[in-house]
């Protein structure tokens, strides 16, 4: 009589597997990627070309149209600059990757108050679109007047007491005066 012990101390034998010859599947149309256009290879140029210059490291493509740099000091006297941020693909997505870019080009705390930092920063990226060569649509200067109204909004509330002359027009214009205008940074370049 076999017991269940017996079963369990007996090792089965195993056949070796089946040869079995398998063609290779062909690729579905639907999974093949299709070649990335000229657009894209230059946002993906642009992308390498900003990161090597100042020397920043992604941690994290967003997939919102937000970002955030910061960086970190090491003992050793070392700098981590880094930065989150949409891939740029597209005028929007460019417009943030370089905004963040540029708080590492111009340097933190170069500019006093916070909200002047992001005027900087914007203008390092609307700047660099240009000379790019990239589309700066109406919908960027938007976000980039609505980016400034709140930082200028959030310093005022922390007790701001002056406003930077490149930032009070932000309080007496609206957007679509100085979309009117052009290029806002021309504005102050003259000024």
């Amino acid at each position: 009589m076999l017991t269940l012990w017996d079963l369990l101390t007996k090792k089965p034998k195993r056949r070796p597997p089946a040869q079995v010859s398998r063609a290779p599947k062909p690729r579905s149309r639907a999974s093949a990627k299709p070649a990335p256009t000229a657009m894209q290879l230059k946002y993906e140029r642009i992308t390498r070309d900003m990161l090597s210059r100042y020397g920043v490291r992604v941690r994290k493509w967003r997939s919102s149209m937000s970002g955030v740099a910061w960086q970190v000091m090491y003992q050793d006297g070392s700098v981590a600059r880094l930065l989150e941020s949409p891939r740029p693909k597209g005028p929007m997505s460019a417009a943030i990757f370089l905004h963040e870019i540029g708080h590492h080009a111009i340097g933190f705390n170069t500019y006093k108050p916070r909200c002047l930092e992001e005027f900087y920063a914007w203008k390092f990226s609307i700047e660099a679109m240009h000379e790019l060569g990239l589309n700066v649509t109406d919908r960027v200067h938007a976000r980039m007047y609505e980016s400034l109204q709140y930082a200028l909004a959030k310093a005022q509330r922390r007790g701001l007491k002056a406003i930077p002359d490149e930032l009070a027009w932000y309080l007496s214009l609206d957007l679509a005066e100085i979309q009117r205008m052009g290029n806002p940074f021309a504005q102050h370049a003259a000024a």
